[in-house]
């Protein structure tokens, strides 16, 4: 299927890939993954001042420049191919998505416009111990705090000024959790599922990064004991908004996993062209041209999937659903076996710390089982279509 990106859209690509190329070579990405934060705020900074990719989606009157999720699925589709380390996916992807899924005014006047400027780092805590991408899984408890005395300090001003909410327990998996000066979490009421903003430094809470097999993509742990937040929506009406967010990441994930299989593939090629054995390029062995061709074969599907489900959330097509665990589904399994493959294809130095297929293949694994691996979004896709 083919897909008729407009000049614009290309010269987007175009622009993100040469930044990209300056900004994230790979001796930048090894030493950023060994950082503590795992990424630049300069280059962060640079991303919304000079190309305005915090706000790329993002509607005008928050901030943004308004434009559709097909350009986000272009830009995120360069940032899988060079590995970029920032807290990017994380801000824009789900904070973002879903404060726009949400009908609360309030909260995206005071939370958009920081991220769509860079000023703003954001995550969601989604994921508790059971290890579930869904709402379903949320245990984390949010009580409403009771009014304070008005003969108190502060009085009742105190206590909206925090939100008049605390939350406890715990959050896993949290993507750049560390770094986020917004912290978008998902806790149950009385009501229901809802959804919490927390500040950065807001008493009793703990973020924790933890190690991760892939370390361009930093995760973190959060504690909350009786921590102030700020309800966004309704009291129990966070449910539906987290399902959008999740449709939207996934697609957005999917994305990302395109270009970087893209990008694995490219390399096997170029090595099978100069790698001589018995006097000849390997690329000229049979086994070899399999390997390449059921690569190019599944990375070409992916970057269609992707690519179809990207335009469909930007027509805001009812079957974003279904279109979104397809691509999931698939670009994480194509990701996965193009990265294994191409540390075959490079042989004994595709197994080195100094050759970067290991990146991507860390990277290739990482991404599968965010948001849910593929057995779980064929699972999702067959009751969405309803099989």
């Amino acid at each position: 299927m083919s897909y008729p990106f407009s000049d614009d859209q290309e010269e987007l690509r175009r622009t993100v890939r040469r930044f990209l190329t300056e900004k994230s070579p790979e001796a930048e990405v090894r030493r950023l993954m060994e950082s503590a934060e795992g990424f630049d705020p300069a280059v962060w900074r640079q991303m919304a001042e000079q190309l305005d990719l915090q706000g790329l989606t993002i509607p005008e009157r928050y901030g943004g420049a308004g434009h559709s999720y097909a350009e986000l699925v272009v830009v995120l589709e360069e940032m899988g191919r060079a590995l970029l380390c920032a807290p990017y996916f994380s801000t824009v992807a789900l904070a973002a998505n879903l404060l726009l899924a949400t009908d609360d005014e309030s909260a995206k006047r005071d939370f958009l416009p920081g991220i769509a400027a860079g000023r703003r780092i954001a995550t969601v805590a989604l994921t508790e111990h059971s290890g579930r991408w869904d709402a379903d899984g949320v245990t984390l408890e949010a009580t409403e705090a009771a009014p304070a005395p008005a003969t108190q300090a502060g009085g009742a001003e105190a206590a909206a000024a925090d939100g008049g909410w605390r939350l406890s327990g715990e959050k896993f998996y949290v993507p750049d959790g560390h770094v986020a000066d917004l912290v978008l979490v998902v806790a149950r009421t009385p009501a229901g599922v809802s959804l919490f903003a927390v500040r950065r430094g807001a008493p009793g809470f703990a973020a924790t990064p933890v190690p991760t097999l892939d370390q361009t993509r930093k995760l973190a742990r959060l504690r909350f004991d009786r921590t102030p937040a700020r309800l966004v929506g309704a009291d129990g009406g966070g449910r539906p908004a987290v399902a959008e967010m999740l449709d939207l990441a996934a697609i957005a994930l999917a994305a990302e996993q395109a270009g970087g299989a893209q990008r694995v593939l490219d390399m096997s090629v170029e090595y099978a062209k100069l790698r001589v054995q018995f006097g000849r390029p390997i690329g000229s062995f049979q086994a070899i041209k399999h390997k390449c061709a059921d690569m190019l074969v599944e990375v070409e599907s992916a970057r269609a999937a992707a690519y179809h489900a990207g335009w469909a959330a930007a027509e805001g097509d009812d079957e974003v659903p279904a279109l979104a665990s397809l691509a999931k589904s698939y670009c994480s399994e194509a990701y996965f076996h193009a990265a294994a493959e191409n540390i075959q294809i490079h042989g004994g130095i595709g197994y080195t710390w100094e050759h970067p297929a290991h990146l991507y293949f860390k990277r290739a694994k990482s991404s599968e089982l965010m948001l849910g691996d593929g057995a779980y979004h064929r699972e999702l896709l067959a009751q969405r279509i309803g099989i």
